[in-house]
């Protein structure tokens, strides 16, 4: 029976030191918990050269979409990266493939506004409330990351009527280098944007401004676009077929298989573009 009452009165001690964290445990514990609720990134943004996004976009010139979901999936990652395909391209062009573009990510993510609207208030007014949240709520910080070779993506307000991509905006970026732009929401101008010739993949036209809309919440940090995760830094490859984001880390080898199912496809359709009499095109050359 004392036997017994030992065993318990060490369990409950024991039990004890469990329920009773030391000093130092609990104040790191806190210090943590406060940490994260100040807010905590948990996937890192990694930064690459200039020169790295060259090399790496070398390896993927006439690559098209199906091509590079072949190599996903030659890497074990099939249905990996491919957007919704109702993210699709506002114009193609048949004859040069102009709409098409391969580019390397950079990220911005605009989220739905808690905010009140302006109102009826006079015009002066509301075109400094106006101003005022294109400047300080809903900007453009992204703008500086833009270079030859980049991929804007944009992860946007999705059931806002709100164009944040404009026929104005769109050139500017274009104008720093990018190649083209991916969201999973709206842009407006659309006829502008179809005769100015950017690429833009997206869900749908939207009509209103950002002001009373929406709100800049990060700049490259990794975004959900199109239902699945872009980090700054992949590949973005964007045709006909959709669009399709590959991961950096195995980036180099998806492409250089799904070289060699271009060069196989291109030759196979050559032989039967000369046994049916059809003239050479560019898909073919």
């Amino acid at each position: 029976m004392r036997a017994s009452r030992l065993v318990v009165g060490v369990f409950l001690v024991a039990a004890s030191a469990l329920v009773v964290a030391p000093p130092a445990l609990a104040q790191a514990a806190a210090a943590a918990g406060a940490d994260l609720r100040a807010g905590t990134g948990f996937i890192a943004t990694l930064v690459f050269t200039a020169q790295e996004d060259r090399a790496l976009l070398a390896l993927f010139e006439g690559l098209r979409v199906a091509d590079v979901t072949d190599g996903m999936d030659a890497m074990g990652l099939q249905n990996v990266g491919l957007m919704d395909p109702e993210v699709r391209p506002l114009w193609k062009d048949t004859q040069d493939y102009s709409h098409r573009f391969i580019g390397i990510a950079v990220t911005a993510r605009y989220v739905p506004t808690q905010r009140p609207a302006a109102g009826k208030r006079p015009i002066e007014e509301y075109d400094k409330w106006s101003g005022e949240w294109y400047g300080t709520l809903s900007p453009e910080p992204f703008q500086d990351l833009i270079r030859p070779g980049t991929a804007l993506v944009i992860d946007d307000a999705e059931r806002a009527d709100v164009g944040s991509i404009g026929s104005n905006n769109i050139l500017a970026w274009k104008s720093r280098g990018m190649l083209g732009v991916v969201t999973n929401a709206t842009a407006r101008d659309t006829d502008e944007i179809m005769t100015e010739r950017v690429p833009l993949y997206f869900r749908r036209p939207g009509r209103g401004i950002r002001p009373g809309r929406n709100e800049i919440e990060s700049v490259n940090r990794p975004v959900v676009c199109g239902g699945v995760l872009v980090v700054p830094g992949d590949v973005i490859v964007a045709d006909g077929d959709g669009v399709l984001v590959v991961p950096r880390a195995v980036a180099a080898d998806v492409a250089r298989y799904a070289k060699r199912i271009l060069e196989g496809d291109k030759a196979g359709r050559r032989g039967l573009y000369e046994k049916l009499g059809l003239p050479k095109d560019k898909s073919v050359e």
